[in-house]
C-alpha cells in the first residue's frame, strides 16, 4: 500500500533547497523496517527528493541506475562511510503531481516487503525494480491506457490468471509475463513462450502482429499463441476487477505481490486511473495455438532482404491451428 502523500508534501513544502551548495536539505520521515526514509530537497536547483538510507547493502561501483523523464536515482554523499544513501529526485521537466504519486507507491512498496521481513539487500532490489517499473511507465507517456490497449492488457491477465490455475506458482506466472518489460512475446516460460491477442470482435477473429519478431519461434521454441474473445457486457469484469481479484489471490506470496504491481506499473496500469475503465468483459473463448512452420506469419527468414520492419494482420480464425489450451501448452513448455 501507498503511503500518504502528506508525508512527503508537508516535507518538502517546509524545505528550501536554494542553497548554491549542491547538496541536500532533508526530514526523516518513518522507515521502511531497517531502511531509513528521508524527504528532501536537492540544491541548488530545489527538486524534491526521496532519501534512502541503506547501512549493509550495497551496489555495484558501474550498475546503472534507472532514469526516467520525470525522475533521475543518484548517489547521495558517495562518500558517507559505511552506508549506501539514493535519492530519487524528481527532474525539472516532470510533473510534480506525478513524483508524488511515484514516491508514495515505491516507498509504500518497501514497507511491504519490510513486512515480510525482506532485509537490506532485498529491499533495494525491491526499490531498483519498482522505480525501473516507473521508468517504464513515464517511457509510455503516464497516461491512461487507450480502449485498445486496454483490451490487450485485459486479454493478457485473462491468460495469466489461466497459467495460476492450470497449476503454475504465483510468483512464476507473474515472473514470466514480461510483456510489460518490452519482452518480444508476453510470457516467457519453460524453454519457450506465449504471444497473447485479444479481441472483443464477434465476427472472426482479426489480430495484429506489431514485429517481425513477435511470432518468430528461432530464439524460443514451442511458440504458443494464446487468442482471447471477450465481450462487453454490463455483468462482466472491468480491468480494475481484474487486477483486484489477482492481487487478492497473488496476495499469500509477497514476492508475486511485488512483482505484479511493478509489472502492471510497467504495463501502463495505474490505480489513479481506475475510474476511467468503466467497460466489463467476459472472455467468451481462450484458444491456443502452436505457431510453427504452418503458421502464416511474417518473420526475418521469410520476408525479402532489405526489410527490417513490418507489421501486419492476421485471421485467426481461418488460419487457425489446433487448440491445445492452457494446461497443454504449459506442460510442452516444461512449466508443468
Amino acid at each position: 500500500m501507498a503511503r500518504p502523500s502528506e508525508e512527503f508534501l508537508l516535507a518538502w513544502a517546509s524545505l528550501s533547497g536554494d542553497d548554491p551548495t549542491p547538496g541536500w536539505q532533508a526530514i526523516a520521515l518513518p522507515p521502511a523496517g531497517p531502511v531509513e526514509v528521508q524527504a528532501g530537497r536537492r540544491s541548488p536547483d530545489n527538486a524534491e527528493s526521496v532519501l534512502l538510507g541503506f547501512s549493509s547493502a550495497q551496489l555495484a561501483a558501474a550498475e546503472k541506475l534507472p532514469e526516467g523523464q520525470g525522475f533521475v536515482v543518484e548517489r547521495a554523499n558517495p562518500e558517507h562511510s559505511g552506508q549506501l544513501r539514493l535519492a530519487l529526485t524528481r527532474r525539472f521537466s516532470g510533473s510534480a503531481e506525478l513524483f508524488a504519486a511515484m514516491a508514495c507507491d515505491v516507498v509504500g512498496a518497501l514497507d511491504e516487503a519490510a513486512s515480510s521481513g525482506a532485509g537490506e539487500s532485498k529491499l533495494l532490489r525491491v526499490f531498483i525494480r519498482r522505480v525501473s517499473a516507473w521508468q517504464e511507465f513515464m517511457r509510455k507517456g503516464s497516461r491512461a491506457l487507450s480502449p485498445e490497449a486496454e483490451i490487450g492488457l485485459v486479454g493478457e491477465l485473462t491468460v495469466l490468471k489461466a497459467i495460476v490455475d492450470a497449476g503454475i506458482s504465483h510468483a512464476i506466472a507473474v515472473e514470466s509475463w514480461v510483456g510489460p518489460l518490452d519482452g518480444v512475446q508476453d510470457f516467457e516460460l519453460g524453454i519457450g513462450a506465449i504471444e497473447v491477442k485479444a479481441t472483443l470482435s464477434a465476427d472472426g477473429f482479426p489480430m495484429k502482429v506489431g514485429s517481425l519478431e513477435q511470432l518468430d519461434d528461432s530464439m524460443r521454441q514451442p511458440l504458443f499463441l494464446a487468442g482471447v474473445r471477450l465481450r462487453q457486457v454490463e455483468t462482466g469484469k472491468s480491468l480494475p476487477d481484474m487486477v483486484d481479484g489477482l492481487r487478492e489471490s497473488t496476495k499469500i506470496d509477497m514476492e508475486a505481490v511485488t512483482t505484479l504491481s511493478d509489472r502492471l506499473i510497467a504495463a501502463g496500469y495505474f490505480d489513479v486511473h481506475s475510474e476511467r475503465y468503466v467497460r466489463r468483459f467476459i472472455v467468451m473463448d481462450i484458444r491456443v495455438i502452436i505457431v510453427d512452420s504452418t503458421f502464416p506469419r511474417l518473420t526475418h527468414a521469410t520476408v525479402p532482404s532489405g526489410i527490417t520492419h513490418a507489421s501486419y494482420g492476421i485471421e485467426l480464425g481461418k488460419n487457425a491451428g489446433t487448440n491445445i489450451g492452457i494446461p497443454e501448452a504449459l506442460m510442452k513448455l516444461g512449466s508443468l
